[in-house]
């Protein structure tokens, strides 16, 4: 660890430990080094590899897992819990311990009041993927509708979501047949315009908290 002469500890995480890596893969680095005063990240080529390096002392990262948890996309604690150690003086078994049980444990339950907002706002963007003529403005509430129904299915079944490329794994960690069709019923969408499929998934998720939501709902009242 020329880099960081004062590391305590360091894994390497990402695509290329869960075998998954693609040609444009980097190499994930999480560094605990206590004499830092703030946490960072830092990118760049080092042996032809490109490299992100995220720094932390023993106390940042506790805020970073905090802050991971409160937005339901535990980065930090995936990386920590799933790294393959490349330096530990002693500290790595409880702080992949502390990974763990945060990822095990799972996010906090949503209060009734963003559930009945989620709710809310995933028929809302339902109701206009229905009335769009415009083919333009369909692809883009095609993508809103795909973010807020992953969300809101791993949510109501206290799982992690993901964001980009993890948006599909984390559905396939929670199941896979429902993430296979829901991949299905956009790329049936982008391919040929078909909006059947999104409908009746967005009506599965929603079913089981009473369906569609527009009349009654009230927010700040």
């Amino acid at each position: 660890m020329n880099f960081f002469p004062h590391c305590q500890a360091a894994v390497l995480a990402g695509s290329v430990v869960r075998g998954e890596e693609t040609p444009t893969s980097d190499l994930d680095i999480v560094i605990f080094d206590n004499q830092i005063e703030n946490a960072y990240r830092e990118s760049r080529i080092e042996y032809n590899w490109p490299i992100e390096v995220f720094v932390h002392s023993l106390t940042t990262y506790k805020n970073y897992f905090l802050t991971d948890a409160e937005r339901a996309r535990p980065s930090l604690p995936r990386m920590v819990a799933e790294g393959v150690v490349l330096v530990d003086t002693g500290i790595l078994s409880n702080i992949k311990n502390e990974a763990a049980v945060l990822l095990n444990k799972g996010p906090a339950p949503w209060s009734e009041q963003t559930l009945l907002t989620k709710r809310y706002m995933l028929t809302d963007a339902l109701d206009d993927l229905l009335g769009t003529q415009n083919e333009a403005e369909a692809l883009f509430i095609a993508n809103t509708l795909a973010e807020a129904i992953h969300e809101f299915v791993l949510r109501t079944n206290g799982k992690w979501i993901g964001a980009s490329k993890w948006i599909v794994r984390a559905l396939k960690q929670y199941d896979e047949d429902f993430a296979d069709r829901f991949v299905d019923a956009f790329h049936a969408f982008y391919k040929t315009g078909d909006r059947e499929g999104i409908i009746n998934i967005t009506d599965e998720v929603l079913a089981p908290y009473g369906g569609r939501l527009f009349e009654g709902y009230s927010l700040g009242k």
